[in-house]
């Protein structure tokens, strides 16, 4: 923790922050202290002004106040795992709670998403909750092996929809805040690693012996063999001379292969499964790697970025009073 003065004003700050994080946070933490609380919150013995006290652990108030009761109906039918730093100010889970939702729940969901996504028609209201899941992963059937309690595989929101032939599809979106790349290989970085686990390796050599990758050996999770029946869906992987999936494009894989899976599994219904970033759109420390990925998967319109101000706007164009009212708190909130 580090104590920095800005404008006169003291704020408990994490030790490295880049420039974008810098300022959200400052922006966040002051957007606390005038909704909230100018109480902070403590992590292993060490306060942070970004984070609620304990005692908001259980109130949701880093939500739209609309969207509480819903999302707590909504974990009662579809439980998922509230993050460890939920109640901190630049959560993304909240975050991404916050920006789908109330379009989800508003009547004009088809026109805003479909201004979004090409391949989106009308919300399947008769799959999901409605046609919506946060947290998703494909229970029960867990394609990719890879899910317990507190680790695994799973996008931030699940958005089931029929397409402009009438086919059942699903758009999965992985959503980022302030964070300043995506969630690297921790088989990379295991104690339970072995020599003979070579990261050096390249895609093809991997693919020729998979017990190479960590994952595949110890783990026992589905990642290569998902991968290999997918191999030409990575296009430019001989571009590589190592495992490609070693650092923040691993997370974008690993949803990746989640979304081919679950079209491919004769079990599932989903004709279509898509995979997009959200991001904020100041976030620029996520560019190499969302520019990489593409290079990889040739640009495949199965993996596509937005912004959340695109979002909004496109919400903007169809706003009632009370979608109006959601904008303006949210742009507020998130500083767009």
């Amino acid at each position: 923790m580090k104590s920095r003065n800005i404008d006169g004003q003291e704020y408990r700050l994490p030790n490295v922050l880049n420039d974008f994080q810098l300022g959200m946070y400052v922006h966040l933490i002051n957007w606390k202290w005038e909704h909230i609380t100018k109480d902070s919150g403590n992590v292993r013995g060490l306060e942070f002004d970004a984070i609620l006290p304990k005692r908001y652990a259980n109130e949701f108030r880093v939500l739209y106040p609309e969207l509480v009761a819903v999302t707590r109906a909504h974990r009662k039918q579809f439980p998922f795992r509230i993050h460890t730093y939920f109640n901190h100010m630049a959560s993304s889970q909240a975050a991404n709670i916050n920006l789908f939702l109330p379009i989800l729940r508003h009547p004009r969901v088809d026109a805003i998403f479909g201004a979004l996504n090409p391949q989106y028609a009308r919300l399947a209201t008769d799959h999901l909750d409605h046609g919506w899941r946060i947290e998703f992963w494909d229970e029960p059937f867990g394609t990719l092996a890879d899910k317990n309690a507190i680790s695994g595989t799973d996008a931030d929101m699940a958005i089931a929809h029929y397409n402009h032939d009438g086919e059942l599809c699903l758009w999965l979106i992985e959503h980022k805040l302030t964070e300043a790349e995506f969630t690297s290989c921790g088989g990379f970085v295991s104690k339970g690693r072995k020599e003979c686990h070579d990261c050096t390796r390249s895609f093809s050599d991997i693919l020729r012996n998979k017990d190479t990758c960590y994952y595949h050996d110890v783990r026992k999770f589905n990642y290569w063999n998902i991968t290999e029946t997918n191999r030409d869906f990575f296009v430019n992987h001989a571009e590589h001379a190592e495992c490609p999936f070693q650092g923040g494009m691993n997370q974008l894989w690993r949803n990746q292969l989640l979304a081919l899976a679950v079209e491919q599994d004769d079990r599932q219904d989903y004709q279509h499964v898509y995979f997009s970033v959200v991001r904020h759109p100041e976030n620029s420390h996520l560019n190499a790697t969302v520019t990489a990925y593409k290079d990889l998967v040739n640009d495949s319109p199965r993996f596509t970025t937005l912004t959340s101000v695109e979002v909004v706007d496109a919400a903007a164009k169809h706003a009632d009073q009370e979608l109006q009212k959601w904008i303006d708190w949210y742009m507020d909130l998130y500083r767009l």
